[in-house]
Parts: structure tokens; sequence; C-alpha cells
């Protein structure tokens, strides 16, 4: 198989990882004000996500370097066209990280508070910009002869783009939740499990306008309705498992929801990585974007050799940290305490 094929593959395979779990983290960030009605059972909410929300970002990063290392001309076009809102994503991050770290150190409500609201904000628009940013690669954008892009912010904001900004949005939700509802014990879970109902049945409607708009408007392979029956039977049976509370099942089948929304974005694009709506002559393809082969060799190499290790250290910390939370275990006076019971 052709290596730039491989590492196309592997970039769908990183934003999976990326978005199944920051995917939960960001639905956490959000639902905060709705399951937490007061700091404690904020804490319970936020606690959940502790001590995995830095190593799940770990995936963006690897995505961002594989595709700067494996498609160069990809990177420098996406990462130009696209700067305002993956500049707003990277600083929603960064608040994130910094909220997430200092809203405990004064014992202040007003410090908390603060805190909790760049919290959620950060979470809100990540969770929204991802989906303008993957359906305007579903759809294309302009591209002159060099392949750079020509077109302004403005265009980045259709109608098929907005709509997959509500559709990541509602699926982060609807992940959000049934997470909490797996993580927490006691009043915070039973909020949560009431959210995965609603926000998992919006997130089907809207998926599933979105999913067969792009399948008939802009895909470049037929193969792809299989990734959206795929998408579809995994987002109902999360609905149906989160209404019989069976949210391990239902958790499972969010996230093939998700990895199967990945496989149609890329296998839609295929063989471009970067399609031009003004003349398909200028889009950027698997051939004249990728790197040289010794490039892709090296690469594959070193991710034959570190991968196993990280995706190990990450699933033991899953492991450690695999225990249901209640407000009883959070102590009064420390603020993020990531408890193992």
């Amino acid at each position: 198989m052709d290596l730039a094929l491989v590492w196309f593959i592997l970039l769908a395979v990183l934003w999976t990882g990326y978005l199944v779990l920051e995917g939960f983290d960001f639905g956490v960030g959000m639902l905060m004000p709705i399951v937490g009605r007061n700091n404690t059972e904020r804490r319970v909410a936020l606690n959940t996500i502790g001590p995995v929300w830095d190593g799940n970002e770990v995936w963006l990063l690897t995505a961002g370097g594989a595709t700067f290392a494996a498609f160069p001309e990809w990177y420098a076009t996406m990462f130009s066209g696209f700067y305002l809102p993956l500049l707003l994503i990277l600083v929603a991050l960064i608040i994130r990280a910094v909220a997430i770290e200092y809203r405990g150190k004064i014992n202040s409500e007003v410090w908390r508070s603060r805190w909790d609201l760049a919290i959620i904000i950060s979470a809100w628009i990540p969770s929204i910009l991802w989906g303008v940013a993957f359906a305007n690669l579903v759809r294309g954008v302009n591209l002159d002869e060099n392949h750079q892009y020509s077109g302004n912010f403005f265009d980045l904001l259709s109608p098929f783009a907005l709509l997959g900004g509500v559709v990541t949005l509602l699926l982060f939700l609807s992940h959000g939740s049934i997470f909490l509802a797996l993580k927490t014990d006691g009043i915070v879970r039973e909020r949560a499990e009431k959210l995965a109902k609603r926000f998992g049945l919006f997130a089907i409607l809207a998926a599933g306008v979105w999913a067969v708009w792009g399948q008939l408007a802009y895909s470049r392979n037929t193969w792809t309705w299989g990734a959206v029956g795929v998408a579809a039977v995994s987002l109902i049976a999360a609905w149906y498992f989160s209404s019989t509370k069976k949210f391990g099942f239902a958790f499972i089948a969010n996230a093939v929801a998700i990895a199967a929304a990945v496989v149609f974005i890329f296998g839609a694009l295929y063989p471009n990585v970067m399609p031009a709506i003004n003349d398909p002559a200028n889009s950027l393809t698997l051939d004249n974007a990728s790197s040289t082969d010794y490039t892709l060799k090296v690469m594959t190499w070193v991710a034959v050799i570190f991968t196993p290790i990280v995706l190990g250290y990450q699933a033991w910390t899953y492991w450690v940290f695999r225990k249901r939370l209640h407000v009883d275990h959070i102590p009064e006076h420390s603020e993020l305490t990531f408890s193992k019971v």
C-alpha cells in the first residue's frame, strides 16, 4: 500500500481518538453548570476528566504534527485558510487548561465562578468550530492554482458548515452526558442520565441531516454510504442504551458513531485531502500534498515503536481512575482531587 494512503488512514485514526476522548471532555465542560448546581457538584463533574483531559489532547498534537510531516502542503493550506477558527480553538484550549488548574487556587466563590465560566466557554467554542472546520473540508474551499486558500472567513460559514458545527456540538454534549452517567453517582449522575437521552435524540436528527446532505452533495465516493449507515445505527443504539440506562454500551455506541463520522469525512475527501470547490484542478490530493517516501518511511517506524507505549500509558491512566465519583468523595478544602474511589 502507498505510504501516503497509509498516513491518510492513520490521520483518520488519530482524529478518531481525539474526537472520541476529547469529545467527552468538551461535553463535561459544557454541562458543568447543568449537572452541578453548587461548587461541590461542579467539582465532581470536573474531577471525572481531571486525570485524563491533558492526555486526551495529545491526540490533537499528534494529528497536527503528523499532518505537518506527512502532508506539508495540506497543513500549510489548511492552517492558513482556517487561521481564525483554528486560532480561536487554540486560545480556548489554552484558557481551559489554565482554568482547570487555577479554579481552586483561591478559596473564593467569585474566583471559582469566573474560572468555571472560562471552562464552559472554552468547551463550547471548539465543540462548534471543529464541526465547522471538518464540514468545510468535506464541502471544499476556494483554492488558487498554487493550492492556496483564496476565500475569506465568511466563506467558511456556509449552511452546511454551520450545521456541521451544530452536529459536533450535540455529539459532544451527548458523549459528555453519557460519560458523566458512567463516572459519577448520586444527583450528578441522575441529571446526566436525563441529559443523555435528550441530547442523544437531537444528535440523531442533526447528524442524520448533515450526513445525508454531505453524502449526496459532496462525497466523492459511494462507499461512504456505509459509514453514514454505521453512524446512524450507532447513534440510535446510543440513545436506546441511554434510555435503558446501559451507559457502558451507550458510550461504546457513541464512540463508534464518532469513528464512523471520521471515516465518512476522510472517505468523502479521498483521493483529495483538500478539495477546491471553485476548480477541481486546484485541489490538494494525496499525491501533490504528501512528503517524500523517505520521510513517510521514517514516520512509519517512529509510529510503530512509540504508539503502543502511548496507548499503554493512556489505558493505564483510565484504569487507575476508573471508579465513580460522588459528592461525598470531594474533600472540603481541596479543589481538584482526582479520587480513585
